[in-house]
């Protein structure tokens, strides 16, 4: 079973930017997909990003032009540089990956973006 661990949550103000990080315990390149979702409070958990061994990176529209997904295989980290961010981008933020056909997730990185 694929294990993954977040960090780089925090407190950020409004306009602020985060870096968030999950290291995998598989090579990225032996999954299927990876990706990070966020649940805010209340409501259920949604896509942010996600890329499969295809080379397709989907982003939802509320990540387009502010969220940045990028890989580092040295380290086996799947990262997510936010920037801009809102009072509406606080979540949870989880990361998950899949492999053939078992989906894992992380336990969460909480971000809070506010004054």
């Amino acid at each position: 079973q694929v294990q993954l661990v977040e960090s780089g949550g925090g407190l950020v103000q409004p306009g602020g930017s985060l870096t968030l990080s999950c290291v995998t315990s598989e090579r990225i390149f032996t999954l299927n997909s990876m990706g990070w979702y966020r649940q805010p409070p209340g409501k259920q958990r949604e896509l942010v990003v996600r890329f499969t061994n295809l080379g397709r990176i989907n982003y939802a529209d509320s990540a387009k032009g502010r969220f940045t997904l990028f890989r580092d295989d040295a380290k086996n980290a799947l990262n997510l540089q936010m920037n801009s961010l809102q009072p509406n981008d606080t979540a949870v933020y989880y990361c998950r990956g899949l492999k053939n056909g078992a989906g894992c997730w992380g336990k969460g990185t909480l971000v809070i973006v506010s004054p």
